[in-house]
């Protein structure tokens, strides 16, 4: 199976399966000698682990990061970086009534066309399962950036047709939907729960700011930055488009309404590019907005077809996310910071000192 790794210079792998022993990430190309802080590592799987609130599935599993090879004495060493995570509360018994069937919403039956052979328990490689190697990758990433001065904050924009009025960063982690709007996120709490209830699911926008980010970042032409965010960002599996700063409203405005005038060298007086020109940072925040579908594993009954064509109807059991944002968020974070430290290793090499933004 090809399609397992990702990025250039900072190179991750990652494998595992919803259902197996363990899920993991080798890091390649990291720089040597960086302290990595351990207990910020953790901090970061436990934001997206799952069983962490009512909105989320009751999964439980504590994702303890466990450190195989290239650190030592509190220090990288240039070696591939072998992360790994221990599955500890499968229930695979829960996926035995799918063996036969196509699960609308999920990628059995395309993994079956393509492969001729799925795992059918929880979706085997193609589960969200698969994303919390993203995030202990991304966790290594974010602290090389933040050494950086750059740091990356996502949340949720909307939830079910809810959307946020304001926007407060602080606000992001004192609630489990990571909403930034503190009235909001009860309704949108309730969104969820309703919807769990009533054993369908929602969707949302997840939206993301990069800042911090030096002009220079990003390459022409098949290499821009603003395509390769959007490589990672697609590369999620409940992600469903993307859009850039003014993003598809750019569609409806003039020239003159769209463009960012110049106010001085790396200075601009707005930021309807969201941050890149040419496929090329700018040193404006990079913004973007993420659709998130909602969970395909729902336990109302569906049409579906089983592995012989034959119509079929089904209802899923087992312990899924009524929505994906709360959890998703990390992962956004993780992708964009994997993108950042790759190609910042493309510009600026492995030097951690902080160029000019100018």
């Amino acid at each position: 199976m090809a399609g397992n790794s990702f990025g250039e210079l900072f190179r991750i792998t990652t494998f595992g399966e919803s259902h197996g022993e363990a899920n993991g990430v080798i890091i390649d190309g990291i720089e040597p000698g960086f302290p990595l802080d351990l207990d910020a590592l953790q901090r970061e799987m436990d934001r997206r682990k799952p069983g962490q609130s009512a909105v989320t599935t009751p999964r439980k599993e504590r994702d303890r990061i466990r450190i195989l090879s290239g650190f030592f004495e509190g220090r990288t060493t240039g070696a591939p970086l072998t992360l790994m995570l221990f599955n500890e509360n499968q229930q695979s018994r829960d996926y035995d009534s799918l063996r036969d069937v196509y699960r609308p919403g999920h990628g059995d039956y395309p993994y079956a066309a393509k492969y001729g052979h799925r795992d059918y328990r929880g979706g085997g490689r193609a589960s969200g399962r698969e994303t919390s190697a993203r995030v202990a990758a991304g966790a290594v990433a974010k602290q090389l950036l933040q050494n950086r001065g750059i740091t990356v904050t996502a949340y949720s924009l909307m939830i079910g047709g809810l959307w946020c009025s304001t926007v407060d960063l602080s606000v992001i982690e004192t609630n489990p939907v990571r909403c930034p709007d503190r009235e909001k996120a009860p309704e949108m709490e309730q969104i969820i729960l309703d919807a769990g209830a009533s054993g369908d699911s929602v969707g949302g926008i997840v939206e993301c700011i990069c800042r911090g980010v030096p002009s220079g970042l990003g390459d022409p032409v098949f290499d821009k930055l603003d395509g390769l965010l959007a490589h990672g960002m697609l590369s999620i599996g409940a992600v469903k488009g993307i859009e850039f700063g003014a993003g598809f409203g750019s569609a409806s405005l003039k020239g003159s309404q769209f463009n960012d005038a110049m106010t001085g060298p790396g200075a601009f007086a707005s930021n309807h590019a969201g941050g890149t020109l040419s496929g090329i940072s700018t040193g404006q925040d990079i913004q973007f907005r993420l659709p998130v579908r909602p969970t395909p594993s729902i336990s109302r009954t569906q049409q579906t077809v089983d592995i012989r064509g034959g119509a079929a109807e089904i209802s899923i059991e087992g312990r899924h996310d009524p929505c994906i944002i709360p959890r998703i968020i990390p992962v956004v974070e993780s992708m964009a910071v994997l993108v950042l430290i790759d190609r910042w290793y493309q510009q600026f090499g492995r030097d951690c000192r902080q160029p000019s933004k100018g």
